[in-house]
């Protein structure tokens, strides 16, 4: 019995780490493909239908997510924050919670749910009904074909539905603090400017960079190895949102230490008393 389970042990660690250097094969493929045909116009057409798909299509979820989000988080703090006096400072709590970090995760979280199923469905759907196989006995390279404009498309599109998150999300905070508190429309976004500067806003928009690589080679990568029948492509479809989910929530806190880290090695440690 024991040397049954070590036995099933190994198994599924042997299985995982193929798993792992599959992945990372298909992403070192995926990138060739990419510098093979910067030049290739056929291959660049294949791009806008899926930034249309991204983009566009997910303007609504992600406006309505960050807005919402932005309203929750001062609903949240305000009593709080009214207990010390200083609900004035709500404006750059808010504003610098929602720009660094809910706006990028929400927004990519969303779109993982929404993009990144879809786009393990359609390469599921493709490789259990041989049409990947065919794009092969064809002469087609079927990462270059499929995987390249996705990817391209993630990593374009979701910083920009990030913006739309971080707009809403501060108009959101905005309209329930100003409109419903006893804050000024001046306090509120004085304080806002103090906290949310441009270093803010980079390190919100290039965590969606890394975000948007993730879901676009993760959820590819899925598909194209999902297992036979409909039920491997809903297998593939829910793994592809899983993983898709853990990997931004893990990149998240390495990117924020990172650009923590970063800030200090260049502006040098700053201590900052906002409540002073």
């Amino acid at each position: 019995m024991v040397i049954t389970r070590i036995e099933l042990l190994g198994r599924r660690i042997s299985d995982v780490v193929a798993d792992f250097g599959r992945f990372i094969w298909f992403c070192f493929s995926s990138l060739q493909w990419l510098i093979v045909d910067a030049f290739n116009r056929r291959r660049w057409a294949l791009l806008w239908p899926q930034l249309y798909e991204v983009g566009t299509k997910s303007i609504p979820v992600v406006a309505l997510t960050g807005g919402f989000i932005g309203m929750v988080l001062a609903v949240e703090l305000y009593p709080q924050f009214s207990l010390l006096g200083q609900q004035a400072q709500l404006g750059g709590v808010t504003g610098i919670s929602v720009v660094k970090h809910l706006g990028p995760v929400l927004a990519a979280v969303m779109l993982a749910g929404r993009v990144g199923g879809a786009f393990a469905a359609e390469l599921g759907t493709m490789a259990v009904t041989e049409q990947i196989d065919a794009l092969r006995v064809m002469g087609a390279a079927p990462v270059s074909y499929l995987v390249v404009p996705r990817v391209i498309a993630c990593v374009i599109m979701i910083p920009i539905m990030t913006i739309f998150s971080d707009l809403l999300g501060v108009i959101g905070s905005w309209g329930i603090i100003v409109g419903v508190f006893d804050v000024t429309n001046h306090e509120y976004w004085t304080n806002a400017s103090r906290f949310v500067d441009l270093w803010a806003i980079n390190v919100g928009l290039t965590k969606s960079v890394f975000f948007g690589l993730s879901i676009g080679l993760i959820c590819c990568y899925k598909g194209f190895h999902c297992g036979a029948g409909a039920q491997g492509v809903g297998r593939a479809t829910t793994d592809a949102f899983v993983t898709s989910f853990v990997t931004i929530i893990i990149l998240n806190f390495f990117l924020a230490k990172f650009a923590n880290d970063l800030y200090d090695l260049i502006f040098g440690y700053v201590e900052f008393m906002p409540f002073g």
